[in-house]
């Protein structure tokens, strides 16, 4: 029989094993206006919160540990992504004892576990393939001798029920890593589970998208939206229009993104179950790509002469849906997901008002003085063009509220309004897949734990039908750049994103606070420990702190 006391110290061994510092912190609740103390979780380092968990008592020690495939499994050796994983885990888990020289360990006590079998189930891994909205990610893990198990249909199971298994690694008082007895049924509530990086008002190297779409595997993300060009800069080296990089970066050769660095980051994401969406916002947001295509921008106009600024991109010009049917194949072929992000948002529509021959065609078309209708008469044909491609496409939410014809199976990106309930419900009553970013900007930042209010956000708290919320297939974080480079961005984004990644995976009843920080410290000085830099949450200490790069 396990004592309540029992049960209890033993929680406080693992946690404080993992990282967190237990003195019974007073910590004080910035927003709430109360002090509570710090605990262990019962679910101890657990992030996101598995669907199904069960932890025991009873521990194995982790000796000549071993990952291999369960020999049942469909995706034997040859599956080089779970290999990768294999290794990327192990490493994880005993790479840094191992670099620290050998520690004292008494052998008596627990038993000894030595293996974790994977054992994918469905004939077809998917190995070799790209993840996709419609992937199953769900996997089970038992840890019990004489090994553990864990069993997933698809590779992208396999990947987080991994994640998972490390999560429950912990070094016990005399420095052997040891994992507690435990059962576990798992699998994500929201099959869109986003960050949205901007590489265009700041160059983000290739490494720190690199670390960051390893964090995202961690907190179990699945999809890097990247926000790739805006009016700032071009950083995209496009092999049709090469003059679009060549003028349009800040610099032609170091601050772009070649083909070979963009193969990079998709492969790299691929490994680890990360969609990669490339988002090319148009018209307005464009500036950029202006300098490296002529005609393609507005000219503005100064009463009746040409001013020298250039607006939105000009929607009257038949070159203009040249270039972009040419542009759209490339990206259509570079990028492998089914969807491409085509914006559309934040239209300044002044430059096309100045300009005449735009107030002669809108004359001509009837659209009188509405540029809505001049914006979805763009969208419109850019929409056809990337149909001709056979890619779905993600708009923000202007497109659809200024009634562009969309179809059916077109993404609706909600972010305007912090809770955005109005604009949820009219998107899914219209029939429209949604995703949702409103709550959740992350480049708005204020003192203390505002990880909370993105935590307390349920993406369903809007009117409407149980057919309308199946339509919301889950949301983003959104990281902007205008205040974010290299220098900053890795610890801005995490933990905070960690409180979006809980939340767009697990249960809907998983809304403890007080239960979240207590696994969130613990899971912020894991990633600490993993060598990234996120920002702690309240006074505390980890084990091992960041060293630095």
């Amino acid at each position: 029989m396990i004592t309540a006391l029992k049960f209890t110290l033993l929680l406080l061994a693992l946690a404080f094993a993992q990282g967190l510092h237990y003195n019974y912190i007073d910590e004080l609740d910035k927003e709430a206006g109360t002090v509570r103390a710090v605990q262990a979780s019962q679910y101890v380092s657990l992030w996101p919160l598995p669907q199904k968990v069960k932890i025991l008592d009873l521990s194995f020690k982790l000796t000549s540990f071993n990952i291999v495939d369960a020999k049942e499994s469909s995706a034997g050796s040859s599956c080089s992504l779970l290999q990768d994983a294999y290794r990327r885990y192990y490493e994880y888990m005993f790479g840094i004892a191992k670099r620290q020289g050998p520690r004292k360990s008494r052998l008596t006590g627990p038993s000894e576990l030595t293996e974790l079998q994977v054992w994918i189930t469905s004939p077809d891994s998917e190995c070799d393939g790209y993840p996709s909205v419609t992937s199953d990610e769900s996997y089970e893990l038992s840890v019990d001798l004489p090994y553990a198990v864990l069993k997933a249909p698809k590779v992208w199971g396999a990947l987080h029920g991994l994640e998972t298994f490390s999560q429950l690694v912990y070094e016990d008082q005399y420095g052997a890593k040891s994992i507690n007895s435990t059962a576990i049924s798992d699998f994500p509530r929201f099959a869109h589970r986003g960050i949205l990086l901007d590489s265009s008002r700041h160059f983000l190297p290739l490494k720190v998208i690199l670390a960051n779409l390893e964090t995202m595997a961690m907190n179990k993300f699945n999809v890097f939206h990247w926000h790739i060009v805006d009016d700032q800069s071009f950083p995209y080296l496009s092999r049709t229009f090469p003059q679009l990089s060549q003028q349009g970066a800040y610099h032609p050769y170091t601050h772009v993104y070649t083909p070979a660095d963009v193969k990079m980051v998709i492969e790299f994401g691929r490994l680890r179950g990360i969609r990669v969406v490339p988002e090319f916002d148009t018209p307005g947001h464009t500036q950029s790509w202006g300098k490296g295509q002529k005609d393609l921008l507005t000219p503005c106009y100064s009463g009746s002469k040409p001013s020298g600024s250039f607006g939105p991109v000009n929607p009257i010009l038949n070159t203009t849906y040249d270039f972009m049917s040419q542009f759209f194949k490339e990206i259509s072929t570079v990028f492998p997901d089914a969807y491409v992000h085509l914006g559309g948002d934040e239209v300044d529509f002044t430059c096309w008002k100045s300009n005449p021959d735009i107030q002669k065609f809108m004359d001509q078309q009837g659209y009188g003085q509405d540029y809505k209708k001049l914006e979805s008469f763009y969208i419109q044909k850019l929409l056809d063009i990337v149909t001709t491609t056979h890619k779905g496409y993600m708009i923000w939410q202007e497109v659809f509220d200024n009634g562009v014809k969309l179809k059916p199976d077109t993404v609706v990106h909600v972010w305007i309004g912090g809770g955005a309930n109005e604009e949820m419900g009219k998107v899914t009553a219209a029939g429209y897949t949604t995703i949702l970013s409103a709550p959740w900007y992350l480049d708005y930042i204020s003192y203390a734990q505002d990880w909370q209010k993105y935590y307390k956000v349920e993406p369903l708290d809007f009117d409407g039908t149980e057919e309308q919320k199946k339509l919301v297939i889950g949301g983003e974080a959104c990281l902007w750049g205008e205040y974010v480079d290299a220098t900053n961005l890795t610890p801005r984004l995490w933990p905070r994103a960690s409180a979006v990644a809980e939340r767009l995976w697990s249960a809907k009843d998983v809304t403890d606070i007080n239960d979240a920080f207590n696994r969130l410290s613990v899971h912020r000085c894991r990633m600490v420990a993993r060598g990234i830099p996120a920002e702690p949450l309240f006074s505390s200490y980890c084990p091992r702190e960041y060293k630095g790069i």
